[in-house]
């Protein structure tokens, strides 16, 4: 078993939330809740100043608001947390050929495997030059913990936030542990917990006094022997590398059901669009075209069309995604819709028929403009008495989202502070700048349209080739 402490646990600190902080001057050291603002919303994550009030993640946004009403409410912008947490990975990666994400502001990372540390010293010295080059290349603040193992590095970070270090020296985990809680250990969620107590067993040391055998029988043997070796400090459970990504999805959930199908699709094809947007960032293809739609009763209905090969072409995934809706009744509303692809590739399998299509249509379009348009020479005329019938066209109003980037042609970059009756308010600032001014305009402005997040950090110059690596040497 290792003993030495090179399991590192990175948890980002309130990351959606300082995030936007860090991107909107006038929010710092100010309550940030980020999540669903709809009537059905919940708290992905609020800043610190909000925890103060009692707001927690997964909470309604509801009563987040009743119990913060004057905090900033936001909805996420996923494409710049993305980004925030490529760099992150990226950094834990120079660490180690051994990194498991757990999520966009989480992961584990086995430092030995990497050369990086091989005891407490060299631990340390890589956890404290990992949290500065995570502010230096992002502006924002990582709590890390060092253990012997994983189960203790993530307990070990939870004790180091808000931005902080915490490592737990060989031969006190136990002594560490006997106090805490149950509900501390990997696997045991609610039920577990409330099976225990009933069994009298509260605390971490609790469960060891226990005893293997009535561990297991209180809780079976696989379950049982796991967790009493977890109370005493032993988790064998190796740091796996990134696994393949399997799919790439998006969805929306609506405030109010979507009961217009003209509305329902164009959402679809929304959709549709994003998710190859996705895919191309990954530099991924797929097969499968998947559509959920969840209805206004909660059934939730999944249908998939697999195609003759890879695909990244929007074209192809709207119209797979329209064929899937056609076969779904939608006529009680629709309460949250999903785009996904699997079966995936790193590279597409072109529809050769598709593009002489495609390139016939082109050419017949040219020649048809050069000859003057349908009226042109050698254009055949319309018969005056065919009646073409086309469905009517949705009026899209642009949405403006709280929190999301615009820009101005006069007042430049911004955000939305909020929207309604017609009206959209900015506040025109940047990451670099001071608190800025705020402006109210038309919805339907046609100065104003939306913009794509700015990088919190000026990008850090490229080393010079003769700078020597990152990690200190082993000795």
């Amino acid at each position: 078993m290792r003993t030495a402490p090179t399991i590192l646990h990175l948890d980002m600190d309130a990351f959606f939330a300082s995030a936007e902080q860090a991107s909107k001057p006038s929010l710092r050291g100010k309550a940030v809740i980020v999540g669903g603002l709809g009537p059905r919303g919940v708290v992905s994550t609020c800043s610190y100043e909000a925890r103060v009030f009692g707001v927690h993640s997964a909470m309604p946004m509801a009563q987040a608001r009743r119990l913060a009403p004057n905090a900033a409410y936001l909805v996420p912008r996923f494409g710049l947390y993305r980004q925030i947490s490529e760099q992150v990975m990226g950094l834990l990666r120079e660490l180690s050929p051994l990194v498991e994400p757990l999520s966009l502001d989480e992961a584990f990372v086995d430092l030995e495997a990497g050369g990086t540390a091989w005891d407490e010293a060299s631990a340390l010295l890589a956890g404290k030059k990992l949290r500065d080059d995570i502010r230096a290349v992002t502006g924002l603040t990582g709590s890390v913990g060092l253990a012997a193992c994983k189960m203790l590095a993530k307990i070990a970070s939870e004790q180091a936030k808000p931005d902080g270090l915490v490592l737990i020296e060989p031969g006190t985990e136990r002594a560490l542990l006997a106090p805490m809680p149950v509900r501390i250990l990997p696997g045991v969620g609610p039920a577990t917990g409330d099976h225990l107590r009933r069994g009298g067993i509260n605390t971490v040391g609790e469960i060891a006094e226990a005893g293997e055998d009535e561990l297991v029988r209180l809780l079976g043997k696989a379950h049982g022997l796991a967790l009493y070796a977890m109370a005493l400090a032993h988790d064998e459970r190796p740091v796996v590398a990134e696994r393949d990504t399997k799919s790439v999805s998006v969805e929306d959930t609506y405030d109010v059901d979507i009961h217009d199908r003209v509305r329902v699709r164009m959402e679809v094809q929304r959709l549709a669009d994003r998710c190859v947007q996705r895919l191309r960032g990954a530099q991924l293809s797929g097969r499968t075209i998947v559509l959920k739609v969840r209805r206004y009763d909660f059934s939730t209905l999944t249908r998939s069309e697999t195609l003759r090969g890879p695909t990244d072409d929007p074209a192809v995934v709207r119209e797979a995604a329209a064929r899937l809706l056609e076969a779904v009744d939608t006529t009680g509303g629709v309460r949250l819709l999903g785009v996904g692809v699997t079966g995936l590739a790193d590279y597409t399998q072109e529809d050769l028929f598709a593009q002489a299509q495609a390139q016939a249509q082109a050419e017949a379009e040219a020649q048809a403009a050069a000859e003057g348009g349908p009226e042109g020479l050698g254009a055949e005329p319309v018969a005056a008495a065919e009646e073409v019938v086309e469905e009517p066209e949705a009026v899209v109003e642009r949405q403006w989202r709280a929190g999301h980037d615009v820009r101005h042609v006069e007042f430049g970059h911004g955000w939305v502070q909020g929207s309604g009756l017609g009206r959209v308010t900015v506040r025109f600032e940047t990451p670099d700048s001071a608190p800025g001014r705020v402006k109210t305009f038309r919805v339907d402005d046609p100065g104003l349209e939306g913009a794509e997040p700015l990088p919190l950090v000026a990008p850090l110059p490229a080393p010079l080739e003769d700078e020597g690596p990152r990690r200190s040497p082993r000795p």
